[in-house]
């Protein structure tokens, strides 16, 4: 067996809020919708993005739905370039992501930034360039 990520299933306050933040403020294609769920297909293909009501997944887990702040799980996207981290950025904060940390220089010699999606999902922006 080789494991591997086919989609990362955000759970989601607004399931319609989310789509829009993720297709029309980052690009990402709309793969499937039913009411309450969405999947979104990233730009490589290799993977998607499920966005599902954050109660239905909790149930569907098994788990209580409360918790908040850190969840041990950032999304990392690695850009070509400082600019296309730097456009990655703008887009987000366009859309509605609280930037929590601008576009700098990182001290491993590469490029990066953080924000959060209006769910608060951390992502994280970075080129070694």
């Amino acid at each position: 067996m080789s494991l591997r990520v086919s989609v990362v299933m955000l759970g989601v306050e607004d399931v319609e809020r989310a789509k829009k933040f993720y297709v029309e403020g980052l690009g990402c294609e709309l793969a499937q919708e039913f009411p309450g769920f969405v999947r979104l297909g990233l730009g490589g293909g290799s993977s998607d993005i499920a966005l599902y009501e954050w109660a239905a997944v909790a149930r569907d887990a098994g788990v209580p739905e409360e918790g908040s702040g850190f969840r041990g799980v950032s999304l990392h996207y690695t850009a070509d370039s400082r600019e296309e981290v730097d456009e990655t950025v703008r887009a987000a904060r366009a859309a509605g992501a609280t930037v929590l940390k601008e576009p700098t220089a990182a001290q491993w010699g590469g490029y990066d930034a953080h924000f959060a999606d209006p769910d608060g999902h951390l992502w994280k922006v970075a080129t070694a360039a």
